[in-house]
């Protein structure tokens, strides 16, 4: 019996307390859900946007502004938002080592905030030109949290629950966008009085989350390891857990904390010349230019183009929409639920394999529904398969795997590289893909497949399964495959150093000056 209760306390059997849980909700509520909602809320005003965007131009200079003006300034409308979730991914290394997870979450809400009173009030104002400054504004908040929320969750959660939490982001991202789509309908604020109030309700959950998240701790491992505070981190265990007995993940920590002292905070430079995360390095990039480059928001561009083409009325096709995006949170809410017993692995093979089918059996569809009757209902199956597949893999497991794949000190600099990765091609797809769909057509899809295909080449050769395992040993594990050791404890020190052949002492330096 003492062995159980000794079990019970290392974290392998964590249980999700009130705490944990309410701690949970109001970061991914109050952050990643307002990601999801930003993605997809202008999609359904477009039309009374841009006319009050050419309304607004005629008003001030008497004439109507060209098709050529009002398409730049509706793709920049567009293409502020992964423009700012870039910078603001640049901004997680400095924030989270300065503020603290909590601090830096507490902190980006008053981005969200300033955003939804410009745009809630940019029709009294009669500017377009705040509408667009505030895309860029929110697509900040969004770089921030959409990296901050998992490496804070993945920082709080013990380990057998650390993939379920993991996933909890998403699961509210994809919530963010169903939302939006439901008050975008016609009926409800996606009309030509509703649209300043649709694009204005974003503030709402940051500040809920900027009332709430105070009074909830920091996370412990941020309190030991980087703030040295022993006392601080163990109240913040105990309060998480709901026990006093947190000393073997205290000890944990600790030994990880020895482990890290040669190599000081990591900056983005240093992350990328030390050959002890080479692979960790390599990986998340791929996953996460896997994760953006598959084609989601092709998918989701198109999916109005099927289902009209399967004959749903036009009308009608807003409600399809919705439908698409309740079994993107339905899929999601699953993925919770099977990551800790299938194991992430399984999920993100599975999962970019699910896309790969549907983009090689989507552009056969699509070039025969034209001849072949039944194929437009084909390609609707196509779209449903795909969103289960991303669902389920390649959109919530590559944030849980940069949290577990990289340790305290490596952390934010990880985030900040695997966080612009994600932005970068975001906006890359974004961008290129009209240009794209316009020369090949159906064709695209396929570009889409070969990358998924790439994609799960690369994680079935090089990641390894992480589920239930401590941040150490999966950090042995990929030190294997980088060709490095690991100093477990100080004695251990000096081979370790001989080992790297003084490369720790020099990143020490050049994190230092940096």
């Amino acid at each position: 019996e003492k062995q159980e209760s000794s079990d019970n306390n290392e974290g392998s059997k964590g249980k999700m307390t009130p705490v944990l849980a309410v701690v949970t909700l109001i970061s991914a509520f109050g952050s990643s859900f307002q990601y999801g909602y930003n993605v997809s809320v202008i999609s359904s005003p477009a039309p009374y946007m841009r006319d009050f965007y050419n309304q607004t131009y005629f008003n001030r200079n008497g004439v109507l502004m060209d098709g050529g003006f009002q398409t730049l300034l509706w793709s920049l409308t567009v293409s502020m938002y992964p423009l700012g979730g870039f910078f603001g991914s640049l901004m997680v290394w400095p924030l989270v080592n300065n503020c603290g997870r909590k601090g830096t979450l507490l902190i980006n809400n008053l981005f969200s905030i300033v955003a939804a009173i410009l745009m809630g009030t940019s029709e009294i104002a009669k500017t377009f030109e705040i509408i667009i400054f505030s895309r860029f504004l929110v697509g900040i908040y969004a770089g921030l949290a959409s990296n901050v929320v998992p490496m804070f969750l993945g920082e709080l959660s013990p380990r057998n629950l650390r993939g379920a939490i993991g996933i909890v982001p998403q699961l509210f991202i994809s919530v963010g966008i169903l939302v939006a789509q439901i008050f975008g309908l016609d009926v409800i604020l996606g009309n030509a009085e509703g649209w300043p109030v649709l694009l204005g309700l974003t503030g709402i959950p940051s500040l809920i989350q900027l009332l709430v998240l105070p009074f909830f701790p920091e996370s412990p491992r941020y309190l030991l390891i980087q703030k040295g505070n022993e006392e601080q981190a163990r109240k913040a265990l105990q309060k998480l857990r709901g026990w006093t007995d947190v000393d073997d993940e205290i000890e944990e920590m600790r030994q990880e904390d020895r482990s890290e002292k040669e190599e000081g905070q990591f900056s983005v430079l240093s992350l990328c010349t030390f050959k002890g995360l080479r692979w960790q390095l390599i990986s998340i990039i791929v996953m996460m230019m896997g994760q953006q480059l598959s084609g989601v928001n092709a998918v989701f561009y198109y999916a109005e183009r099927i289902f009209q083409s399967a004959g749903v009325d036009k009308n009608n096709v807003q409600y399809v929409t919705v439908s698409i995006g309740g079994i993107n949170v339905i899929m999601t809410l699953l993925a919770v639920f099977i990551v800790e017993s299938l194991g992430r692995r399984v999920l993100l093979l599975a999962g970019f394999g699910l896309c790969c089918v549907s983009c090689a059996v989507l552009t056969l569809a699509l070039n025969l529904q034209t001849t072949v009757s039944w194929m437009s209902y084909l390609s609707i199956v196509c779209v449903v398969v795909y969103i289960v597949g991303h669902a389920i893999g390649a959109s919530p497991i590559p944030f849980v795997m940069i949290t577990e794949m990289f340790l305290q000190s490596s952390r934010p600099a990880a985030f900040m590289v695997g966080g612009s990765v994600h932005w970068l091609c975001n906006f890359t797809v974004g961008f290129v893909f009209l240009y794209m769909e316009a020369g090949l057509g159906p064709y695209s899809f396929l570009i889409f497949c070969a990358i998924c295909l790439a994609t799960i080449v690369y994680i079935f050769i090089v990641v390894p399964e992480t589920k239930n395992k401590t941040f150490m040993e999966i950090n042995k594990i990929m030190a294997k495959r980088n060709k490095v050791e690991i100093q477990e404890d100080k004695e251990e020190l000096k081979d370790f150093q001989a080992v790297s052949d003084g490369q720790a002492k020099k990143k020490a330096i050049s994190s230092s000056e940096l």
